[in-house]
């Protein structure tokens, strides 16, 4: 579990990865060294996976955000799994219960390339039986913070 020390680190690289262990060391109170070690544990513990620039698709062109619920047969699972990691406008795969097997994340840079990627190149993915898609009309919440959801949980105990 974090301590109030590692959910203030995690905080601090949430909202800037490329805070130097100068500064992220100031803004938590730590010297460098002892800090530096600090974010060594967390990614050791894997509780740290990476470091990444949060990019906005509609900037770069990509207009269009869906989610698409899918139903698979289960005996390619795998085989979809593996096509589902390699196509590039997949943002987001979870596995999910209810009615559907899956739920993926999407984008193309408009409704014709929508159309495209669900009549020809999701439909022939391993598999796939029946989709329903939906539309995102606009982000409301694009992320959450992970260590003032780590606070949250920790206080309703």
């Amino acid at each position: 579990m974090l301590d109030a020390l590692d959910i203030r680190i995690v905080e601090a690289l949430e909202r800037d990865a490329r805070i130097s262990f100068a500064a992220l060391a100031d803004e938590v109170g730590l010297s460098k060294t002892p800090c530096w070690k600090r974010v060594k544990a967390l990614e050791d513990a894997g509780i740290i996976r990476g470091y990444s620039t949060r990019i906005d698709p509609a900037k770069l062109g990509f207009g269009i955000e869906a989610f698409i619920q899918v139903s698979i047969d289960f005996e390619v699972s795998d085989a979809f799994e593996a096509a589902v990691k390699k196509h590039p406008l997949i943002r987001r795969c979870h596995a999910t219960t209810g009615e559907a097997d899956y739920l993926l994340q999407i984008v193309t840079v408009d409704m014709m390339a929508l159309d495209r990627m669900l009549r020809v190149e999701l439909s022939r993915l391993p598999g796939v039986r029946r989709t329903i898609t939906s539309m995102a009309m606009r982000e409301i919440k694009g992320d959450i913070s992970f260590a003032a959801a780590v606070g949250h949980a920790q206080t309703e105990r």
